[in-house]
């Protein structure tokens, strides 16, 4: 299952004023909080018979690696059973926005029986790209269900001090 790697295009909204990426967002931390308490489950655990986890009813991020490398920062998002084109990178704002959506269809007929099956899920992460980043170079790949954005970072970034 040797699957060749395929570009993905980035694109870039020129059209929005473009924030800081140390912009002031006053809610920010409650947000990180709540999503930390949602995402941890703790608020379940009394409840854990009556309620479902949200694993099961499709409220999921996909997990996602940040790394910072001495020439570029790589982001890199794990999207099983996604293809290249259900998903999308845009920069925007000061961020880079990696959207995915899939609708999958399953169909299973019998003689006595008819079943029909759909999956589908939708997701949209956002992350701040630092001002050292040469966005004018950014790129993504998209190869065996892991998606990798590239930010180079500037020569001026990458001069040793």
């Amino acid at each position: 299952m040797n699957e060749t790697s395929s570009k993905l295009s980035v694109k870039i909204d020129k059209d929005k004023a473009v924030a800081p990426a140390a912009a002031w967002h006053p809610f920010e931390e409650l947000r990180r909080e709540i999503d930390r308490l949602f995402d941890d489950g703790n608020w379940l655990k009394p409840f854990r018979a009556e309620f479902p986890s949200f694993a099961r009813i499709g409220v999921k991020l996909p997990a996602v690696d940040i790394v910072e490398h001495d020439t570029a920062f790589e982001i890199t998002v794990d999207l099983p059973g996604y293809d290249s084109k259900d998903v999308a990178v845009t920069l925007r704002n000061g961020s880079v926005v990696i959207k995915g959506e899939k609708s999958e269809e399953k169909q299973d007929k019998a003689r006595d029986y008819y079943l029909k099956e759909r999956q589908y899920g939708a997701f949209e992460r956002s992350f701040a790209v630092p001002e050292t980043v040469d966005t004018a170079k950014v790129d993504a790949a998209f190869k065996n269900g892991v998606l990798t954005v590239t930010l180079p970072k500037s020569e001026a970034a990458q001069t040793p001090e």
